[in-house]
């Protein structure tokens, strides 16, 4: 027989505890996209910084006119001409349409001594150019070049003696076509031509006294995280880092209509 007692829960003759019913959990809060938007605005932001946060990316990523509109509707200092921008970005796009000589004399008229201050940087230009003549078909000028100019940076630099024979292991195939079949054919695509002139235009920058990387991403990479948290306290619209707007909240299906 059961017999109720006083207490959390209801004794059992043969001695066990029926454990008393756990109250139903309160949904968490839902807000729509204005209700939402009202609670952001009253953050306090520091427009200066913020502006500031924005005129670094644009400078960074050579962005000339958004960064000279911001300049003069908000009155925030870019840290640099806003010329060399110009300079900077065709710099960059040499390296990325495979003119790696014509990128490396304009670092050079930017900065007489870039090339000497950064001889990583030297040699990676150096292993593009390489690239670019094995790219073309060209064996014999690749392998001029290769033994006149990276060899001697290889053997006292070790380090870099692995990048060299990476590269050099291009030769061995008739053409780029054949190339792609082995483990070094990424050598041979875009993104290692971005990842030189990013390299090349970091050096600059810092040259500049800039900053190398913005910092703009990294602070919505932490937005999302932050975002990411809070999902499991509140129902709320996403940012949307593509549109930069609000999108619809979290376990929505569409936005609410407000």
């Amino acid at each position: 027989m059961i017999r109720p007692h006083r207490g959390a829960g209801i004794r059992m003759h043969h001695g066990d505890t029926m454990p008393a019913p756990k109250p139903t959990p309160k949904p968490p809060p839902s807000y729509t996209k204005s209700q939402w938007e009202a609670k952001l605005a009253d953050v306090d932001v520091d427009r200066a910084a913020l502006n500031k946060l924005v005129m670094d990316y644009l400078v960074i990523e050579g962005y000339k006119e958004a960064a000279e509109a911001l300049s003069a509707e908000a009155g925030v200092e870019p840290g640099v001409e806003l010329s060399t921008i110009t300079e900077r970005m065709c710099t960059r796009q040499s390296i990325q349409e495979g003119d790696v000589a014509g990128a490396m004399a304009r670092a050079v008229a930017l900065d007489a001594d870039i090339l000497t201050r950064n001889p990583a940087l030297f040699f990676h230009l150096q292993q593009q150019q390489l690239i670019e003549l094995i790219r073309s078909g060209d064996a014999t000028s690749a392998l001029s070049f290769a033994t006149a100019q990276l060899a001697p940076t290889g053997s006292s630099h070790p380090a870099h003696l692995g990048e060299l024979e990476a590269t050099l292991a291009l030769l061995a195939f008739d053409t780029p076509a054949d190339a792609d079949k082995c483990p070094m054919a990424a050598l041979l695509s875009p993104s290692q031509r971005q990842k030189t002139a990013s390299e090349l235009n970091a050096a600059i920058l810092a040259s500049q006294n800039q900053e190398t990387m913005p910092r703009l991403p990294g602070l919505l990479r932490s937005v999302l995280w932050a975002e990411k948290q809070l999902e499991e306290r509140a129902k709320f619209p996403h940012m949307s880092v593509m549109d930069a707007e609000l999108g619809a909240p979290s376990g929505a299906t569409s936005a609410p209509s407000t």
